[in-house]
C-alpha cells in the first residue's frame, strides 16, 4: 500500500497495476451498463440552422437541452463505449458558440427555452441559441481525456482567450462570475451570503436575471454597477485544468495566493463589490472571503500541481472528518457541521435548493482523483466501493441521500455515469487528467 501523503511523486501508470479490484464483476457490469444505457437513452441528433449537434441529454425528462459541464462529464464516459460520440458532443458545445470563443451555460438545439424557463435562464429572449451566461470551462480538459491533443481545435484556443478577456479581471489568470449559476453549483448554500434574496431559487433570482440582462452579463460592467462578482473554487479549478490540458501556464499558486484560507485549511471563495450579508464573509483586502464549507473548498484535490502540504490538510482535516464529509456515502456538498447541511430539503414550492447537503458524483470523480493521486489508496476504494453500491440500488440520479444512498433529483442523469470512473479506473489516464 502506497503511503499517504506521497501519491503525488508516483506516476499513475505505475500505481494502476496496484489497484486491487474496486468492486466485484456483478457490481462494475451494472454500472458500466447503466452508465452506457443511461447516455444511450438520452442521446439526440439533429440540425439548426444548418449546423449539426449530437448530444446527450443531462436528464430527458428534466434537462433537454445541452448543458456545458454536463456534456464535458458526458464526453468523458462516452470515450469507454463510443470515442466518436464522445467527439461530437463536444463538438456541439463548439459549434453552439460564437465566433469570439464565447460558450454559453446551455445550448438550445432541438427547440427554445419554454415560457416558464424564460425569467429564471439568462436568455436575451426566448429565440436566443444560448444562455450569455458561461459554466465552468472544462472543456479542452474532458478534450485531452476524450478526444486527442486540445491544443490542435483552433476553436478552444479562442474560447480560452474570450475567457481571459472577460472574466480574468485581475490579470492573474482567475476568472470572476457574474452569478451563482454560473460555478454549475446554483443553490449551494456558500453564496447565499453573497446574493442573498437574488440568490438562486431565491424569490428575487429573475431581478437579478433582470439587472445582468441590462449589463449584457458583462462582468466589468457588473462590477462597476455594485455587483456583486466572484472568484469561484470549482470554476477556476477545472479552468486550471482546461489550461494544463492545452499546454497552457497552471493557475494554482494564483488559486493558492487569492483562495486559499491558511487558517481554516480550506479553499474558500472571494467575492467583490455589495455582498447581501457582510457579517458571514472576512474582509480580504477590499473583498470578502466567504467563510461556509462546502465540497468545493477540496475541489483543488483534482490539481496535479497542488503543494503535497495543502493536499494533506484537505484530506485528514476535513474530507476523512465523518462529523464532515465523510458521512456513509461521501462527500458530501456541504459540510455536516454547517447549519445551512440539509440533505433532504432539496425541493420547495416552484424551486430546487441544489448542493446544500447530497452526495454528486461528479464532485465524488474530481475528489477520489486527489485522494488516489496522494496516496489515500484505501479512502479512494471505500468511497468508490460506497457510491457504486449506491448506483446499483438506485440508478443514475442527479445526486444521493448521504446517509443511506437513497437517489434523489432527476432520473437517468448523464454526468452520474462518471461511476464509471471509479470503479473501472482507465490506466490509459495517465496521459490525461491523472499525469
Amino acid at each position: 500500500m502506497i503511503e499517504a501523503g506521497r501519491g503525488a511523486s508516483l506516476e499513475w501508470r505505475l500505481l494502476m497495476p496496484q489497484l486491487p479490484l474496486v468492486v466485484d464483476a456483478e457490481v462494475r457490469d451494472r454500472v458500466m451498463r447503466l452508465a452506457q444505457e443511461t447516455l444511450s437513452a438520452s442521446w439526440i441528433e439533429g440540425e439548426r440552422d444548418g449546423v449539426p449537434f449530437a448530444y446527450s441529454r443531462p436528464s430527458p425528462g428534466h434537462y433537454p437541452w445541452q448543458w456545458y459541464w454536463d456534456s464535458c462529464f458526458h464526453a468523458i464516459v462516452w470515450r469507454r463505449f463510443d470515442r466518436e460520440r464522445a467527439e461530437r458532443e463536444l463538438r456541439s458545445l463548439l459549434d453552439g458558440g460564437r465566433a469570439d470563443g464565447f460558450i454559453g451555460h446551455t445550448i438550445f438545439w432541438d427547440r427554445p427555452v419554454d415560457w416558464q424557463r424564460r425569467w429564471t435562464y439568462n436568455v436575451t429572449s426566448r429565440s436566443a441559441r444560448n444562455t450569455s451566461t458561461i459554466q465552468p470551462p472544462l472543456l479542452a480538459w474532458a478534450w485531452r481525456i476524450a478526444v486527442g491533443d486540445p491544443a490542435e481545435e483552433q476553436r478552444i484556443a479562442a474560447h480560452h482567450r474570450w475567457l481571459e478577456a472577460n472574466r480574468d479581471l485581475d490579470g492573474d489568470g482567475l476568472l470572476w462570475l457574474v452569478q451563482p449559476d454560473e460555478s454549475g453549483l446554483d443553490s449551494s448554500s456558500k453564496f447565499d451570503a453573497v446574493w442573498g434574496r437574488h440568490a438562486h431559487a431565491r424569490l428575487l433570482f429573475p431581478f437579478l436575471i433582470a439587472k445582468n440582462r441590462r449589463l449584457d452579463w458583462d462582468a466589468r460592467r457588473v462590477l462597476a454597477a455594485g455587483g456583486p462578482v466572484l472568484c469561484e473554487v470549482v470554476t477556476n479549478v477545472l479552468w486550471c485544468l482546461a489550461r494544463i490540458a492545452m499546454g497552457e501556464p497552471s493557475i494554482t499558486p494564483a488559486l493558492i495566493d487569492r483562495l486559499w484560507d491558511e487558517r481554516r485549511g480550506l479553499f474558500l471563495d472571494v467575492a467583490r463589490g455589495e455582498v447581501a450579508k457582510v457579517g458571514q464573509t472576512d474582509p480580504v483586502g477590499g473583498d470578502h472571503r466567504i467563510r461556509v464549507s462546502t465540497w468545493s473548498a477540496l475541489a483543488p484535490l483534482a490539481l496535479p500541481d497542488l503543494p503535497e502540504e495543502i493536499a494533506r490538510r484537505l484530506v485528514e482535516e476535513h474530507l476523512l472528518d465523518q462529523r464532515k464529509y465523510w458521512l456513509p456515502y461521501p462527500p458530501t456538498s456541504v459540510s455536516a457541521q454547517e447549519p445551512s447541511f440539509a440533505p433532504r430539503k432539496w425541493k420547495g414550492p416552484l424551486r430546487r435548493l441544489y448542493w446544500r447537503g447530497p452526495t454528486w458524483i461528479n464532485s465524488a470523480w474530481l475528489i477520489w482523483i486527489g485522494l488516489l493521486r496522494q496516496g489515500y489508496q484505501p479512502e479512494s476504494l471505500e468511497m468508490a466501493r460506497k457510491l457504486a453500491g449506491a448506483v446499483v440500488q438506485q440508478r443514475l440520479r442527479e445526486f444521493y441521500e448521504p446517509y443511506t444512498g437513497e437517489g434523489l433529483g432527476a432520473r437517468e442523469f448523464g454526468w452520474s455515469s462518471l461511476i464509471a470512473e471509479l470503479v473501472e479506473p482507465d490506466p490509459g489516464a495517465a496521459d490525461s487528467y491523472l499525469r
